[in-house]
């Protein structure tokens, strides 16, 4: 053969494959030129050569790589000597190495007359049969008709293999069991094939079950010199095409050289040159069965490169210029020259869905971080921060090659390369890759083609794999950014925050605390040394009442848990930390959208030795609704083994019946402490307000230790409780109960201080108290002043004042990023003791009546308030019975009704449902009953019940709801996860989804949380213990014609840009209707609407293949879920569409 120079190089292919090649040749010095369409513009192939013009028209995506005489054209133009096809488009068609044989153009590849007898499969297997290779059984005839394959199907036997005669890469194959699935199966794989290849030419061939999938790589030259390059294991596989391969196999010795021998027979026969791959199965037995010859480079064969040392796409152009084996650029003499050193594995990183049947994933990469090291190789395709992710080619990314002296150590290698790699925007098959590197079946090297459907499990990300924090994290800022946050109706732009200070913390070791205590005492002798000490107890609320009362309950674990370990060492006096219950546990999942569990666990390991305290409603836990007692059970222990030690058990009617159960849960399955509330109303001195009198109090003190309560806490949610009151009523519980008495109160009032040392002189035990800076109006009272006040004092509890005030100046400037939340009560009131409005829910009532558009009304609803309380009868309020009066009151001022008003046209007015509910029993039953009239108005012919809400509920089976709850969401949520969810559903789902697409929130700085960035403005964001990222926003683009807008950030100084949706701007782009109805036939994924397999009015049966999607190359028929009749076809043929979209609509 005439020795030739190949100076300029066109590669007829794109992404990997044609950079690989490029390299080569820039390695001859031979110049390049690329090919690429329209939609491939920004493919980084064009750029890697050194020349690069556009084939077909804007329109066209895909079919311009399979356009033979346009690639030929810009050959001759550009004066091209040899054009290299790579694998898949028009690698294997004889017809394009044809036409540049014609045109005097060198075809990179095996002659036309080999390609002839080989890249046809049919034809491969007559040379196969010639030369007495092993052969699986195939048809017989030429497959045209639905009939034709049904007939050879039969007598071949079931099951079979459809294969596109033209082509590989698992496009045009199909595996069917039965007669029935061949109808579908036969139109698509035809299809694909013509599409694929540019020939739909089909054959069947019996299916070997579960055998591995060996490959031979062969190189000759022009002069009949031809050597086998080892084989390839290529067994493990989705939709038959390759996703892992490992060079070489672990077959016996005897069997390689079979398959060595038989490649080197097929490959003399024809008189091959170039590369090429001689495909085998191997069964369990190691019967070898020849499966085809692919006549062009594989993309596995990198990890031939790697252990045998030969370029193959260096010698194939070397080869093609006519030189020998033995060439000194190849330097292959004999056999005995192609060393096999090692094992080498290579992974296809695609953006595909593993744990969804491997679906394409389309969209934007917003960060590429690749990974190298010793032996690991990338061949990269356009994988780079920005790129779009096409549904009209292949979802490679990158092929990612390790090498070692062991097949295990190469798994190490790569699986440490693969979980190092940053893939951002889209979903990618490295969670898979990483599982199955470490899966031992594959390690020692045993996979075979059923490796992937054996082995589910492997498809499931590891809980710890790529969490993608950052970008998450990024999204919500730029969210923010864009659109402002939810519940910050306006931000203050000149508002400057102060940089919070945490107070040192000296001590190395936590010192001894109640916590400590209660462990070495137990329960009796430690409630029995609260009642015996003389000093006085406190508990703190900062960390859940006093923000819950002053700023809707917004404090975040970002600020809770910087100073909490500090206040656990600084404060072990302290009765107990409330932390946790009553409003926290909604908002933290609703607004803050963090998990309530998580927050008490954090508390709990940086609090270890206070006792922790929470507020739990007793019929409800921390719900609205009445939930079976089992559930109430599972969350007490539950909250037990996450750390609550203090329950402070409430009833929002004091109804005891609704307490009872859980005192009794606490004592008889928890070691914790059993506080049971009396809520305070009313005033015991005041005669003309007797209902809630002094007996009262007292008798229902009694009936709570009786019914097993450890200690009494004295619950005034509003701050009615008055000093000399409070100093009567402590001094008589105290005649009448044995156990130790907690009081809590609101500073509404500014008088409530007075209030404590009227009940600390009568001999209360413990009572709550807020910092300085969180304390007053409708928080509790000041924690730093009283303990001022004390000093000296016969009941002093020595606490260190100066820390105390350090602690309160962290959360006053701590407090200043809260400001949208702020209650608008300016000083304390003496109202209070008209309305009673407690103090939690006056800090929530004037935003709610804003919304409602009832702010210039607030007076009327606080007068309102009085009232409707009366029109109840005079009942408890408090949290949810609290509300239910507030919903009223908003109701009468909005429809401008009075109390008689509202007894004259009951039986029209249609009452909220909280009221409804509240007369109906579904809140208990309060002291006296409900006025009955009234209850008549409210319930219409519903009928009132008197038993405990839950009395009729059936016990929830856990093990069958969690099994529901991971079937919803995923298999990592555990029991509290399915508490928080039977209490508050949709608040957890959405809560679940929000931390699924932004991630864990809490880590963000305040500022960043609630208040948009400023450009170039940096944040540290501590991501966990030693891993922290600086994000700096750069800047916002403008609104494209779908109204998104591109942010700009930096993190650790790389840009990574999202998109946001502007809700501000409408789009102007027309959108597709979404499939919405039961009839609607929806898009599975996005791609190309290819073909419309059914009109207008047709009768159809249910699995009727209805239309076909193209995406990345592959071709997916959707079947009608039901019989019907086609009522409409939606869209048309060749439309772009995506995932949702309707296409046809039955009827």
């Amino acid at each position: 053969m005439k020795i030739t120079t190949i100076t300029k190089l066109l590669v007829a292919n794109r992404g990997e494959i044609a950079i690989r090649v490029f390299r080569a040749a820039t390695e001859l010095r031979i110049k390049t030129v690329a090919v690429y369409t329209f939609e491939d513009r920004y493919s980084l192939h064009r750029y890697k050569a050194d020349q690069s013009f556009q084939i077909g028209d804007d329109t066209e995506s895909i079919k311009p790589y399979l356009d033979i005489e346009a690639i030929i054209k810009v050959a001759k133009e550009n004066q091209v000597d040899a054009i290299h096809p790579g694998y898949g488009f028009l690698s294997e068609n004889v017809a394009f190495a044809k036409r540049c044989s014609e045109e005097g153009i060198i075809f990179v590849g095996p002659k036309v007359e080999a390609m002839l007898q080989l890249g046809d499969k049919v034809a491969a297997k007559k040379v196969a049969r010639a030369v007495g290779v092993p052969l699986i059984q195939d048809s017989k005839i030429k497959l045209v008709t639905v009939e034709d394959a049904i007939t050879e199907a039969n007598a071949i036997g079931f099951p079979i293999m459809l294969k596109a005669a033209a082509g590989g890469g698992g496009r045009g194959m199909r595996v069917i069991r039965s007669e029935d699935e061949i109808k579908t199966a036969f139109v698509n794989a035809k299809s694909e094939a013509l599409k694929s290849f540019g020939d739909d030419t089909i054959f069947i061939e019996k299916f070997i079950d579960n055998p591995k999938h060996i490959e031979v790589q062969i190189l000759g030259d022009n002069y009949g010199n031809i050597v086998h390059l080892y084989e390839r294991d290529c067994s493990v596989q989705r939709r038959f095409q390759k996703v892992i391969e490992i060079a070489p196999s672990i077959l016996k010795s005897e069997t390689k050289q079979k398959l060595y021998d038989y490649a080197i027979k097929i490959a003399e026969y024809v008189n091959y040159n170039n590369a090429g791959t001689v495909e085998f199965l191997v069964d369990k037995e190691e019967n070898i069965y020849f499966i085809e010859v692919n006549p062009r480079i594989q993309v596995e064969h990198t990890i031939t490169e790697e252990i045998t040392g030969i370029d193959i796409v260096r010698s194939q152009l070397i080869i093609a210029a006519g030189h020998p084996l033995s060439h000194n650029q190849i330097f292959i003499h004999s056999q005995e020259d192609v060393p096999c050193k090692g094992w080498a594995i290579q992974c296809r990183i695609t953006t595909e869905d593993s744990e969804n049947d491997f679906k394409p994933d389309y969209g934007t990469i917003i960060a590429y971080r690749n990974a190298a090291g010793y032996g690991i190789r990338l061949d990269e395709g356009s994988c780079y921060s920005g790129v779009t992710i096409s549904p009209f080619f292949d979802s490679m990314l990158v092929k990612v090659s390790a090498s070692g002296r062991t097949l295990k150590g190469a798994s190490d290698r790569l699986r440490r390369t693969l979980e190092e790699f940053r893939i951002r925007g889209v979903k990618t098959n490295i969670p898979f890759l990483t599982n199955v590197m470490s899966n031992e079946t594959f390690r020692s090297g045993e996979a075979t083609v059923n490796f992937i459907p054996e082995n589910p499990h492997l498809l499931v990300p590891r809980y710890e794999y790529s969490k993608d924090r950052a970008t998450k994290l990024i999204k919500y800022l730029a969210e923010v950014k864009v659109n402002g946050h939810p519940d910050v109706k306006k931000v203050d732009t000149d508002k400057v925050f102060r940089k919070p200070l945490i107070p040192e913390v000296v001590e190395t070791e936590y010192p001894k605390g109640t916590k400590d205590l209660l462990n070495e005492m137990g329960r009796d002798k430690f409630i029995q040394y609260i009642k015996n000490e003389t000093k006085i107890f406190y508990t703190d609320t900062t960390l859940r009442d006093a923000h819950q009362s002053l700023f809707a309950t917004r404090l975040r674990n970002h600020d809770i848990l910087k100073v909490t370990e500090g206040m656990a060492k600084n404060f072990p006096q302290l009765f107990s930390l409330e932390v946790w219950g009553g409003a926290t546990f909604d908002v933290t999942m609703r607004f803050l959208h963090e998990d309530p569990w998580e927050r008490l666990r954090h508390i709990r390991k940086a609090a270890p030795n206070v006792l922790l305290q929470m507020l739990f409603r007793g019929s409800n836990a921390v719900g609205y609704s009445a939930y079976p007692d089992n559930v109430l059970e599972e969350f007490i222990i539950k909250s037990a083994e996450n750390g609550i030690d203090v329950f402070r058990i409430f009833d929002s009617l004091n109804w005891i019946e609704g307490m009872k159960h859980s005192i009794k849960v606490i004592n008889e399955k928890t070691n914790a402490i059993a506080e049971a509330c009396i809520c305070y109303t009313g005033d015991i001195l005041n005669p003309n307000r007797q209902k809630f009198n002094l007996e009262y109090y007292v008798n229902l003190a009694k009936e709570l230790e009786v019914a097993g309560a450890h200690m009494l806490a004295i619950k005034d949610m509003a701050g009615l409780l008055k000093p000399y009151a409070a100093q009567v009523l402590i001094t008589e519980l105290k005649k009448h109960i044995s156990i130790p008495i907690h009081l809590h109160t609101h500073d509404t009032s500014s008088i409530q201080s007075t209030t404590y040392l009227k009940a600390i002189e009568a001999g209360v035990d413990v009572v709550d108290v807020a910092l300085a800076s969180m304390s007053g109006l409708t928080s509790q009272p000041n924690f730093n002043s009283l303990v001022a006040t004390l000093e000296g004092s016969e009941r002093e509890n020595p606490i260190n004042l100066k820390k105390l005030n350090e602690y309160s100046n962290y959360f006053e400037a701590v407090r200043e990023y809260y400001y949208p939340f702020e209650s608008e009560l300016k000083a304390g009131t003496a109202e209070v003791y008209d309305h009673e409005i407690p103090g939690g829910q006056y800090s929530n009532l004037l935003p709610q009546a804003r919304g409602l558009g009832l702010e210039d009304k607030f007076e009327t609803i606080k007068e309102n308030y009085k009232v409707v309380n009366q029109l109840f009868g005079d009942i408890v309020k408090v949290t949810p019975s609290s509300k239910v009066v507030g919903d009223m009151a908003l109701f009468m001022t909005s429809n401008n009704l009075t109390a008689q008003e509202v007894i004259e046209k009951g039986d029209t007015l249609a009452f909220p449902e909280s009221v409804k509910q509240l007369f109906r029993g579904d809140l208990g039953q309060p002291y006296g009953g409900f006025p009955k009239e009234l209850q008549k108005l409210i319930l219409k012919k519903e009928q009132p019940y008197t038993e405990k809400p839950n009395t009729h509920l059936k016990p929830i089976d856990f093990q069958a709801e969690l099994k529901a709850l991971h079937q919803k969401f995923d298999d990592k949520l555990t029991v509290e996860d399915l508490l928080s969810y039977i209490m508050f559903p949709k608040v957890f789902e959405d809560f679940y989804n929000f931390r699924k697409y932004f991630g864990k929130v809490e880590k963000l700085p305040t500022p960043s949380f609630y208040y948009p960035l400023e450009p170039n403005k940096e944040i540290i964001v501590n991501l966990d213990l030693g891993k922290n990222i600086i994000i700096k926003l750069r800047y916002v683009g403008e609104a494209n014609e779908d109204g998104f807008r591109e942010v700009f950030f930096q993190i650790n100084g790389q840009t990574r840009n999202v998109l946001v949706k502007d809700n501000s701007v409408k789009s102007v782009k027309v959108t597709n209707t979404k499939a919405n109805g039961p009839n609607d036939i929806g898009a599975p994924l996005q791609g190309s609407l290819l073909k419309i397999l059914v009109k207008d009015g047709e009768e159809i049966e249910k699995d009727t293949p209805l239309f076909i999607i193209e995406a990345m190359k592959m071709e997916t028929t959707i079947c009608a879920p039901k019989a019907g009749i086609v009522s409409r076809v939606v869209l048309k043929e060749k439309s772009m569409i995506e995932q949702d979209d309707c296409v046809i609509q039955l009827k």
